[in-house]
């Protein structure tokens, strides 16, 4: 998959949850004010704040596609991880809200009684954020993009959100009003619970945390696999946005000419960018396979 063609899919699955999430926005926080639920008010307040989250992701991406440059020899992919934290910070916080208000509500015990039209948003959202979890979950998985995944998480709290706020705002329906405050606090937890899944997927990645140990496996068996390569000494790997940057340590016959090394180096690259299509680079140093050698690190 070409470079233009990831990051273009990337952004009409964001720009599609956008536009939706701010036609339910409008839908919840009309139902919840007209329709007296304080659970489907706030679950509006909390796509206003996904709102401004998906647009400081679209930003990012916007960033994270430009190429390497001098400044930024290692490309600007790190913009999704940073925008990743930012979406878990904006979960954090709706959670907060979304708490202090049921529990004063509780405290206060001045309920309302929920009208139909609440029921129904509530019931509506579900559906289509659960939808929008699920095609964000594929297209982000397939790139590989932590913005899109944090932002399909985010999706899918707001159906988690909305499965307590139907069941509170129904029963506060038929009469145990104390049910609408007493879902919207409960489904903050699910909400706190989601936000931190977020920030510890980015900040594994800012902090070039290793990927998955599956992947690196597979990437030394397919350079092992590649005639001139002895062994495969050490493999490391970090995250940049939706591609991955791998150093490779090669044990090679030290009689060979530098040219020769450099030509087999240069197929296992071609072979791993042909294979695993979210690498973006790979590092390869060579060592004669025959001697020890000590690894020279400061870190």
């Amino acid at each position: 998959m070409q470079r233009t063609e990831r990051f273009n899919r990337a952004d009409r699955v964001i720009k599609i949850g956008f536009w939706i999430n701010g036609l339910l926005m409008v839908m919840k926080l009309l139902a919840g004010h007209f329709g007296n639920s304080e659970a489907v008010f706030a679950d509006g307040v909390e796509s206003a704040c996904d709102f401004v989250a998906i647009l400081s992701t679209i930003i990012a991406l916007n960033i994270g596609r430009k190429p390497f440059d001098e400044k930024h020899p290692y490309g600007h992919g790190k913009a999704e991880s940073l925008s990743a934290i930012l979406v878990s910070l904006v979960i954090f916080s709706t959670g907060a809200g979304i708490l202090y208000k049921a529990v004063k509500t509780i405290m206060a015990g001045a309920y309302e009684e929920p009208q139909l039209i609440a029921v129904l948003a509530a019931f509506a959202t579900i559906f289509i954020k659960e939808w929008l979890c699920r095609f964000s979950l594929k297209v982000g998985g397939s790139l590989g993009s932590p913005a899109v995944m944090a932002i399909a998480k985010d999706h899918r709290k707001d159906a988690v959100t909305s499965v307590a706020t139907l069941i509170g705002v129904t029963g506060a329906f038929f009469g145990v009003k104390i049910m609408d405050p007493l879902a919207a606090g409960l489904t903050a937890f699910f909400i706190f619970h989601i936000g931190y899944e977020t920030f510890r997927s980015a900040a594994h990645d800012l902090m070039d945390g290793q990927p998955p140990q599956e992947l690196l496996n597979s990437i030394s068996m397919l350079a092992e696999g590649v005639d001139g390569v002895e062994h495969v000494h050490e493999i490391k790997g970090r995250r940049s946005g939706q591609y991955m940057i791998v150093d490779l340590k090669l044990d090679m016959d030290p009689e060979m000419t530098v040219k020769q090394s450099h030509a087999i180096a240069t197929e296992v690259k071609r072979l791993i960018f042909e294979r695993f299509p979210n690498v973006g680079d790979v590092m390869i140093h060579i060592n004669p396979h025959d001697e020890e050698h000590e690894d020279l690190i400061r870190l």
